[in-house]
């Protein structure tokens, strides 16, 4: 169920919500996005301050109702709405556990395949004379998705919802001032993209960025991820769930799995723990993880220059991101096992 901060926040991506988005997003295969968090399972433990469940549906919705309000297409806002349908129980922690943790690409590919597989889906894009090539890439619509590090609206999307819901670094007054500056410009390359019509309003955001942009890859979300995927592998090695578990169970039905196996107190002692360890050398007898991670960030247009080309501030603030050492070794006092 939205809380009321939630349908707030949608009501500043799109004031006309476009209700024929309605039937598609209460098929089978999108409801199941409901019960994953977009926290890649760092919510389950106080090593982060996170109290709201903010859900992959609501993150595919938002996408939707950003490209809406900029495009007003339905094929680009259909491709918004489906970019994230193949994704898994705790996210991208299934592309540490399938060896992706620098491109975390790794379930995109069957996009296309859980689309298919809806008679529901398929039948609404008959009656709507949409193909299902023109909305199972959100790639092929610069608005929708971009390469870092330009500004689209999944990227937009997920800045400005971390931001408000899961590390509270914006209030929902910042999230709207950013969000009505935003224009499409066009972009070195020709192509059409999001940009900013003010560089204060730029920079805030550029600056927010990245600073989450650090968090997403810092010591305790390597650590999270990769423990959490390490677990996941070895139920699945097991014979405790399947890979179609991860697609078809609730986050909290795999919870219970863990919590009645051999990992439950390790899982307990990650839950509780308020801080990681690290060290520059390998660490003996404990599980620890020694891995780079995805880096994003976001250099945006203002008036159609990168805000690295015109603000020194947004430049370091971007600078400072891409510096960040992901040398250490993590550890928490445990052994997994097998």
């Amino acid at each position: 169920m939205k809380t009321a901060k939630t349908i707030g926040y949608f009501k500043i991506l799109s004031a006309d919500f476009p209700e024929w988005l309605n039937a598609y997003t209460n098929t089978k295969e999108l409801q199941t996005q409901k019960y994953i968090s977009t926290t890649c399972g760092t919510l389950y433990t106080d090593l982060f301050d996170s109290d709201i469940f903010y859900s992959s549906l609501d993150h595919s919705i938002a996408v939707a109702l950003i490209v809406w309000h900029f495009t007003h297409d339905k094929k680009q806002t259909l491709a918004g709405l489906f970019h994230d349908i193949s994704t898994p129980a705790f996210k991208h922690c299934v592309d540490f556990m399938n060896g992706d943790y620098l491109k975390q690409e790794s379930t995109e590919d069957l996009t296309t395949e859980f689309i298919k597989k809806s008679q529901d889906v398929m039948n609404m894009l008959k009656k709507d004379n949409i193909k299902i090539e023109e909305i199972d890439n959100y790639h092929i619509y610069p608005i929708a998705d971009n390469d870092t590090p330009k500004l689209s609206a999944d990227r937009l999307e997920y800045s400005l919802s971390n931001a408000l819901f899961t590390y509270k670094l914006l209030s929902l007054a910042e999230v709207k001032e950013i969000y009505n500056d935003i224009e499409i410009e066009q972009n070195e390359s020709g192509e059409p993209e999001l940009g900013f019509k003010t560089k204060s309003i730029a920079r805030k955001f550029v600056q927010v960025t990245s600073r989450m942009s650090v968090i997403y890859r810092d010591d305790r979300t390597r650590f999270s991820m990769q423990f959490i995927a390490d677990i996941l592998k070895r139920l699945k090695e097991s014979g405790k769930i399947t890979i179609e578990d991860l697609y078809d169970d609730k986050e909290s039905d795999i919870i219970k799995i863990i919590e009645s196996s051999k990992y439950k107190d390790i899982w307990n002692t990650w839950r509780k723990a308020k801080k990681v360890n690290i060290s520059k050398t390998e660490p003996k007898d404990v599980y620890y993880v020694h891995q780079k991670s995805k880096v994003r960030y976001i250099d945006p247009l203002c008036n159609g220059k990168r805000m690295s080309e015109i603000c020194k501030i947004a430049k370091n603030a971007i600078n400072k991101n891409l510096s960040y050492d992901m040398d250490n070794y993590v550890y928490l006092d445990f052994k997994l096992g097998k």
